[in-house]
């Protein structure tokens, strides 16, 4: 999930900045990267296994995403927009894809997708363990 988003939040910047200011701010992207979507996503997956509210361990990494980088990479108004809506139609995505197939729900935690394999029970009528009970980090 990580790799994915961090693949999603590259491409996002990529695609909304020109292919010099983007190779000018690359060491910056990754600092970025490393603090936007993989420290985020650190903090609120243990803020869902502490038992915080969601809109706790929600918030703050989505304002990082939604802040930080037009902040940062001094995006002017016209690509600070593009950024946005890149930005909030891609996070339902990644959590539609990995809610249904992976069964992480936490992404968007108050949006509530069925994980794919939940309905299928074995014979002993217990559910099929989730990828995020399985592998709580990797996923």
């Amino acid at each position: 999930m990580i790799l994915a988003s961090l693949v999603t939040f590259i491409a996002m910047l990529r695609l909304v900045m020109s292919k010099v200011e983007f190779n000018l701010y690359l060491k910056t992207i990754a600092t970025l990267s490393l603090i936007v979507v993989v420290l985020g996503m650190v903090f609120g997956r243990f803020g869902a296994m502490a038992g915080l509210p969601w809109w706790i361990y929600y918030p703050v990494p989505m304002l990082t995403t939604v802040i930080l980088p037009p902040l940062v990479l001094k995006l002017n108004i016209q690509k600070t927009i593009a950024y946005l809506i890149l930005s909030f139609l891609s996070d339902p995505f990644i959590h539609v894809f990995f809610s249904l197939f992976l069964g992480w729900t936490e992404y968007m935690p108050f949006w509530k997708i069925p994980f794919a394999s939940a309905s299928f029970e074995s014979n002993t009528g217990k559910t099929k363990t989730s990828c995020s009970e399985t592998f709580i980090v990797v996923c």
